[in-house]
């Protein structure tokens, strides 16, 4: 005759003693994670604070650049917001390098869907290491570099002031 499930469960438990403590101690407790990745961003953005690539703009200070050969009236007509804002970028948040990347692609992508005026927002450095404002000097540099970039200023107060940036672009 054949035994059943409990039966032979029953032989084998026994002489099996109850255990007294089911508390397991672990030998150590975990350690709590390290956001490297943090540590090295302020790093970076330090040592680029400290090199002679980074020049101070205050706060209250507005971006303006018209590149040579293009008439200085378009900056005018750009102030005033002669030109519709027909893409967008936001970088708060990002740090250094991820938001020159996000720039490369915002620039190409405006390129191909042949857009002509847009609006970058930087901030204006409240949230940064030492409440100044990083993006906001490279983007006046890295738009500088950009051939497709003929004009770029700061918005009006109603979009962002000297936290965001208008860019008019080449045409295709």
């Amino acid at each position: 005759m054949k035994k059943s499930d409990s039966e032979i469960f029953k032989d084998a438990m026994q002489g099996v003693k109850p255990i007294k403590n089911n508390k397991i101690i672990p030998d150590k407790p975990k350690p709590l994670p390290n956001p490297n990745q943090r540590f090295l961003d302020e790093i970076l953005v330090r040592q680029e604070m400290l090199s002679d690539n980074y020049n101070y703009i205050g706060t209250g200070d507005e971006l303006s650049f018209v590149r040579p050969g293009i008439q200085h009236n378009m900056l005018k007509k750009l102030q005033r917001g002669h030109f519709s804002i027909e893409a967008e970028l936001d970088l708060h948040g990002m740090i250094v390098r991820v938001a020159y990347l996000e720039i490369i692609k915002f620039i190409h992508q405006c390129q191909d869907y042949n857009i002509r005026c847009a609006r970058i927002i930087h901030g204006k450095g409240y949230g940064s290491w030492q409440k100044q404002p990083i993006l906001k000097n490279k983007v006046n540099k890295w738009l500088q570099q950009f051939n497709e970039v003929l004009v770029f200023c700061s918005a009006p107060p109603m979009d962002g002031g000297t936290g965001a940036v208008y860019v008019l672009l080449k045409h295709k």
